[in-house]
């Protein structure tokens, strides 16, 4: 049984819809600064919204480990080189929690948007599929 998660399509719709007002506010710009500026937050806008469309699914878990994809490819882990962990954070007055994965020399940190699900959640799935 394989399960996935990725970020909501939707939230990458959304990205490339932003990126793209961007980029046609700053032709429209009149000014060069606000031409500059509009056309620095497009091409971020569209990095991103670039990163959540490539790098689907995020993370998928199957009996043999897990993959996490990123920008450059994917990377498989066995379940007996992965240890998961949840981490809270607490910045400005908000707390998040994160997923951490720590394969021996690689770490992922994947968010509540990496994976369109709560971490705890995700994290209970991986803790029962684990063999």
């Amino acid at each position: 049984m394989t399960r996935t998660w990725s970020t909501p399509a939707p939230a990458i719709a959304a990205a490339w819809a932003l990126a793209a007002v961007l980029a046609l506010a700053a032709f429209l710009a009149d000014d060069n600064a606000g031409r500059l500026l509009l056309g620095l937050a497009a091409v971020l806008a569209g990095a991103l919204a670039a990163f959540g469309s490539v790098a689907r699914p995020r993370l998928a878990v199957d009996d043999t480990g897990m993959t996490v994809r990123g920008l450059t490819g994917s990377r498989h882990l066995p379940w007996h080189r992965v240890k998961v962990k949840l981490t809270r954070t607490r910045r400005l007055g908000r707390e998040s929690t994160s997923l951490e994965l720590d394969a021996e020399e690689h770490l992922f940190v994947l968010t509540r948007l990496d994976l369109g699900a709560d971490p705890e959640e995700v994290a209970e799935v991986l803790h029962a599929l684990r063999p």
